[in-house]
């Protein structure tokens, strides 16, 4: 293990994790990322029925449980709801619900098409404030924004007796809901400027260069395998954020779009032509064959409401007088959870 506060700083706000392992924060913090479920443990799916048939199989071993499920109003969720019948679903709702609202009446019809009792977790920047810390020190650094209310729906779940949550947040990794990724043939750099969140230099006072992470990936002519890329940093950050707030509440949780794995290659034409997760799409009709295939969307949070009036860090760390208009919500709040994190710990560790 190594300390290299200015490393971790730059790859949180580059990738949104720290994405070296053994390299960390302050001594004695050890920072944790989920490990990835290995390729040759993967089941090879090539159709929406062979995706079907593993998600029932890996939902069986649970049905004498009390499951939940964390149900959005996007197809990932309400394909896996659909072969938990009967089960308590776990729905985000923001602002009272007003925002969003489309994404809440598409939950609430998923959850009444399969005979679940739908259970609103209601999200409100207290919520928020409550549960970062419990998050940032299970992780032992500075975490995504979804995940101190997914440790609420956790919580929540908990106290209802539930005693494994469903999710499906993998299907976007593995069957191509990236689709702004994806949307084309990337140049090394054209795509590192794209991925990246926050780029360090712009905010911190000595930044670091993350570039290190693309260079595997670097293909001749100045192109990148992103796809290759994303199947590797992108997915492991996606995933860590999850298994740390199921974790951080102490609630054990089941994603079976994580144990799958394309038998072939992306379809990277069909998702061009606007079918991202062409085969998702193709399962959800399947399962509900009388509602229209939702559009994507992210995990709801107003993050631009937040942090609206937020006049940004202060901390020695980041530049001053940084021109806060110009970052979006969700760079903002890694802003605010980096220096909220280093305030926690600085003193302390140092």
């Amino acid at each position: 293990m190594s300390v290299d506060k200015n490393y971790c700083m730059s790859s949180y706000l580059a990738f949104r994790y720290i994405d070296r392992d053994g390299v960390d924060f302050f001594p004695g913090m050890k920072h944790r990322n989920i490990d990835l479920v290995p390729e040759e443990k993967r089941v090879q799916v090539s159709t929406a029925e062979e995706i079907g048939e593993v998600v029932a199989r890996q939902l069986e071993p649970f049905k004498g449980a009390k499951r939940g499920v964390m149900l959005s109003g996007g197809m990932d969720s309400a394909i896996v709801a659909s072969y938990a019948r009967g089960a308590e679903a776990y729905t985000f709702r923001f602002l009272g619900g007003e925002f969003q609202r489309e994404e809440l009446a598409r939950a609430e019809r998923f959850a009444s098409e399969c005979g679940m009792n739908l259970h609103y977790v209601d999200i409100a920047w207290a919520t928020v404030e409550k549960h970062v810390d419990m998050a940032m020190e299970a992780k032992c650094a500075p975490v995504h924004s979804i995940e101190p209310q997914i440790i609420q729906a956790a919580l929540q779940a908990k106290a209802d007796g539930i005693e494994v949550m469903l999710i499906g947040d993998g299907a976007d990794y593995v069957f191509g809901g990236m689709d702004k990724l994806l949307s084309q043939d990337w140049t090394f750099d054209a795509f590192v400027k794209r991925y990246c969140s926050i780029d360090p230099a712009e905010v911190l006072v000595e930044p670091m260069d993350m570039t290190y992470a693309f260079e595997p990936y670097r293909l001749k002519g100045d192109m990148i395998d992103f796809v290759g890329f994303m199947e590797g940093l992108c997915t492991r950050e996606s995933y860590s954020s999850y298994d740390n707030a199921f974790r951080a509440a102490g609630l054990p949780y089941l994603d079976p779009y994580e144990r799958m794995a394309l038998a072939e290659p992306l379809d990277l034409a069909r998702i061009r032509r606007g079918e991202s997760k062409y085969l998702i799409r193709e399962l959800f009709s399947k399962r509900y064959p009388d509602i229209p295939v939702p559009n994507k969307n992210p995990m709801p949070r107003p993050v631009d409401a937040y942090f609206a009036d937020w006049k940004g860090p202060v901390r020695p760390e980041f530049l001053p007088n940084l021109e806060m208009t110009k970052f979006s919500g969700n760079q903002k709040w890694q802003l605010w959870c980096l220096e909220r994190f280093l305030n926690n710990h600085d003193k302390e560790r140092q």
